[in-house]
């Protein structure tokens, strides 16, 4: 997506908001204005410890789950044996809503960060480990033979094959999680802690009733969620650039037997 055409989006939907805001006249719908310049005086501030602190939730979160569903997802797809034993457990857990475990992690491991880490890390981990396991089964055997034909050992074929086969399914599993993860993360922090966006969101709005604070939050949430997915997608792009190369010449080839 190109950067200009995402702020022609953002500057008309901060157009409709702020039209909205006035006509209804409510304050519990401040202008966009008025939230984007109270946004900017506490982002130096107190506004900006809590962006730190969930910030630092959801990248511990996605470094956990790449960490443990990678290397998972790869042992699964290579050996059969195991996805048997195994496959059947991920099918059992894979549908169950993850943020219902929010208060069991908390009363096992904790009121610190790290049940929140874990949370996030569960989050990806499903969806992660799945893609990677069906990536990786989905190598042409031919390939692999040919591989194996030039003197490539595991390593060999972890480096080359399996992982550069797999890289773009763990992308899109972190890109699709992102909002999740977030949505997660705000429901985890309104649990025994003081700091972090989903407390400072649920303070301003519910207790204080300052609600040009509470907006500014859920702006500051909003653009933590798009920073990521901007960085993921980024990191896709160039990594992944074979992916997409190998799409444009079949889709070329396509349109021109057409």
């Amino acid at each position: 997506m190109k950067p200009r055409a995402v702020m022609v989006a953002a500057v008309a939907l901060l157009a409709v908001w702020e039209l909205v805001a006035r006509l209804w006249g409510d304050p519990l719908l401040p202008p966009a204005l008025v939230v984007l310049h109270r946004f900017v005086l506490e982002l130096p501030r107190e506004l900006g410890l809590h962006a730190a602190a969930s910030l630092g939730r959801v990248v511990g979160g996605m470094a956990l789950a790449v960490l443990t569903a990678v290397p998972a997802g790869l042992l699964l797809g290579q050996h059969p044996r195991a996805n048997r034993i195994f496959g059947p457990v991920l099918y059992l857990l894979y549908p169950i809503p993850k943020v219902v475990l929010v208060p069991v992690l908390m009363l096992l491991l904790g009121v610190g960060n790290l049940p929140k880490i874990v949370i996030i890390a569960l989050i990806l981990f499903f969806q992660m480990v799945v893609l990677v396991r069906d990536n990786a089964m989905a190598v042409r055997r031919e390939l692999l033979l040919s591989v194996r034909s030039l003197g490539a050992g595991p390593y060999q074929l972890l480096r080359f094959v399996y992982l550069p086969a797999c890289l773009p399914a763990v992308f899109s599993a972190i890109r699709q999680s992102i909002g999740t993860s977030i949505a997660v993360l705000y429901v985890a922090e309104l649990f025994a802690t003081r700091l972090g966006l989903g407390y400072y969101i649920y303070l301003a709005g519910s207790t204080l009733f300052d609600y040009p604070a509470m907006y500014a939050g859920v702006v500051a949430m909003s653009l933590m969620g798009l920073g990521l997915f901007w960085c993921v997608d980024w990191a896709d792009h160039h990594w992944c650039a074979w992916s997409r190369a190998g799409l444009g010449e079949t889709v070329a080839a396509t349109d021109e037997s057409a």
